[in-house]
């Protein structure tokens, strides 16, 4: 078996781990503990068209902000505090819900910080050959709060491994990702230092951003299967 880390698409048939930390990520595997399915969508347009068949609460952002006419941004912390009747969510977002449009892997999962350490399990117990960690990024960069929540799976995903004597081959950039995570301080420091965490807060969204820094308080795991999301 292997392990790789990504950038946007997938080179597993496998298993894939899409992660969008800062936030796309993180709030579907919060929205899971709320709703019984989090349906992605890919614009506007296509989200406003789910509402409508799902009978859903619209979600959605574009460059941080939430979109004009929706229930709720894509904010986390903002869908703990919404109150709906209602048992689906629909999201749009501007990197995660676009790069699960192409992630035809056998089965995806949905990781973040908060749930890294029951995604590598579940991720090791679907797996039969080939674990992909894909980073969403933001519009085609690099996020460095990706790669480091990639570390904090792929370390998780090496501890099961080693508990029951699986092989893992992982890659060389997996291993720098998972040196990169365990300094929990300087990765935080990083992480908000960069550019994601800079444009949710100019944009309002500081509280999100330690949110989503949270590792392992959830073992909520979203899988998308035919393009919806629910839990493992």
């Amino acid at each position: 078996m292997k392990a790789t880390i990504s950038f946007e698409n997938t080179i597993s048939n496998d298993v894939s781990i899409m992660i969008d930390a800062l936030r796309a990520s993180t709030t579907i595997t919060v929205a899971l503990n709320n709703y019984d399915k989090v349906i992605p969508a890919f614009s506007p347009d296509d989200a406003i068209e789910k509402s409508k068949k799902y009978d859903g609460v619209l979600a959605g952002e574009r460059k941080g902000k939430m979109i004009e006419g929706f229930d709720i941004g894509n904010s986390p912390s903002g869908i703990l505090d919404y109150k709906s009747n209602k048992k689906n969510l629909i999201l749009t977002s501007s990197n995660g819900t676009r790069v699960l449009e192409n992630m035809n892997s056998k089965h995806v999962l949905i990781g973040c910080f908060l749930n890294a350490k029951a995604c590598a399990k579940v991720a090791l117990e679907l797996s039969k050959s080939h674990i992909d960690i894909v980073m969403a990024g933001w519009l085609g960069e690099f996020t460095i709060e990706d790669y480091l929540a990639g570390g904090e799976i792929l370390y998780w995903l090496k501890y099961f491994a080693e508990k029951e004597d699986i092989d893992i081959n992982f890659s060389e950039f997996a291993e720098v990702a998972i040196l990169g995570s365990r300094d929990l301080i300087k990765s935080n420091e990083a992480i908000s230092r960069g550019f994601s965490a800079k444009r949710l807060k100019n944009v309002c969204y500081s509280q999100d951003v330690s949110f989503c820094l949270k590792r392992n308080v959830l073992d909520v795991v979203g899988i998308y299967e035919k393009g919806i999301i629910t839990k493992f």
